[in-house]
């Protein structure tokens, strides 16, 4: 069963976010992933979020989402955005 890992984000640096993002390149698909939303332009019609932007991931299954969250290849770039961002962020199984 697919799951969903959905982040809101706002970034220190956009110089750090691209860094980021190069070295994400091409990592999700990887591991069996594919974004579904990668955007800062959305808008907000219930609550009081603020992210600066709005990622959605699909991955197959818990396991492979795990495989890559938990990866020695993302975990420098988890680090990464952990320090130079402030985030939310959940995984959730879909229908």
């Amino acid at each position: 069963m697919a799951v969903y890992f959905v982040l809101q984000i706002k970034w220190d640096s956009e110089e750090v976010l691209r860094t980021y993002a190069q070295g994400l390149s091409g990592m999700i698909e990887k591991h069996g992933g594919r974004f579904i939303v990668a955007s800062k332009d959305f808008q907000v019609v219930e609550g009081t979020w603020k992210p600066g932007r709005l990622i959605v991931l699909e991955f197959p299954t818990m396991q492979t989402f795990r495989d890559w969250y938990d990866s020695e290849e993302y975990r420098p770039l988890r680090e990464l955005r952990v320090r130079n961002s402030r985030s939310d962020a959940v995984v959730a199984t879909g229908l």
